[in-house]
């Protein structure tokens, strides 16, 4: 297939790359055109502006957005659908609040164009690991898409479906699935990042209390100095907690023992919000997730080895670079 990719950075470059990989053609449009040609060595077409790139798609013409969550997305999609037809497609696959895609989906409705909203998972990792994808839209839409997502898509991956999984086989054991309407795609992303902090903050906070075991404060027949990349690298070994979280964890660990390098100032970018705001919502009580998100609040005063660790697995995943303390 042939779509157009608005966004080339780290994300959204990977997956023009990924798609171009598998046999699909990607015309692409940054509003760095130092981007664009990066990647014209790597077969993406370029893209003078939106007009151009809208020109060289076939109809219906698809649009896939990765550009920052907020004001960004919104200005790309009245720009991106002021010139498409009815029957054309604009996907969001950036960490927009689902809100806002229902809202999205509506006004493009009225003019005849499809919206689909992909959360998609994998980071800086993506283009050799493939992405998860949860997608929201109309069913027609995401039929029509789907090998696009089949190539962003893991695939098995030698994984096995769950036991049970063969009586209701579904796209999930690829790695994408069609989570409902307009908005479920990033309200399912949602609650996954939302899970993700939990899990960091588990971590990091295990791992802090190993590391203080060897503080002089410690009674000395209590003391213990452990070395934690050891430590993770063991639990990625038949334990019950082995993640791929777990396995960025002990990367960075045997990188840089004591994560000299990194701040312990954590953002939070949205979702972790969301989720929480949408629990009010919805009177679901979620202590360890909005614990979570507190904590990389209090990380931007005081920051802790707990905060490194968290700090290192956004870098590890996401290429995140935190700020260092004032």
């Amino acid at each position: 297939m042939k779509l157009g990719m608005v966004g080339l950075g780290r994300m959204g470059g990977n997956m023009a790359r990924r798609l171009v990989n598998g046999g699909h053609q990607v015309v692409g449009w940054a509003r760095t055109q130092a981007s664009v040609e990066a990647l014209a060595p790597h077969g993406i077409g370029a893209a003078a502006s939106l007009a151009e790139l809208v020109k060289q798609l076939p109809s219906p013409r698809i649009v896939w957005l990765m550009v920052p969550a907020g004001e960004a997305t919104e200005q790309s999609v009245r720009d991106v659908a002021a010139l498409l037809s009815p029957g054309d497609i604009v996907i969001d696959g950036g960490n927009s609040n689902f809100k806002d895609d229902v809202r999205r989906g509506k006004e493009l409705a009225k003019k005849g164009i499809r919206y689909v909203d992909v959360g998609t998972s994998g980071g800086v990792w993506g283009i050799e690991r493939g992405y998860c994808l949860m997608i929201g839209g109309e069913r027609a839409a995401v039929e029509l898409l789907a090998p696009i997502f089949r190539t962003l898509a893991p695939g098995r991956s030698g994984i096995a479906p769950s036991p049970g999984r063969e009586k209701k086989p579904s796209t999930a054991e690829d790695g994408f699935l069609h989570c409902g309407p307009v908005g479920a795609g990033h309200f399912v992303k949602m609650i996954h990042n939302g899970i993700e902090y939990g899990i960091m903050q588990a971590y990091a906070e295990g791992l802090d209390i190993l590391r203080c075991a060897a503080k002089p404060e410690v009674p000395a027949d209590q003391r213990f100095d452990f070395d934690l990349a050891d430590v993770t690298e063991l639990w990625r070994r038949g334990s019950v907690v082995g993640s791929w979280l777990l396995d960025l964890t002990a990367m960075s660990l045997a990188e840089s023992p004591n994560l000299e390098e990194f701040s312990g100032f954590v953002q939070d970018s949205g979702e972790g919000r969301w989720t929480v705001e949408t629990a009010i919502e919805e009177a679901v009580p979620a202590e360890v997730l909005t614990a979570a998100l507190y904590t990389r609040f209090r990380s931007r005063q005081e920051h802790t080895f707990a905060e490194k660790v968290i700090s290192a697995m956004r870098h590890k995943f996401g290429g995140h670079v935190e700020p260092k303390k004032p």
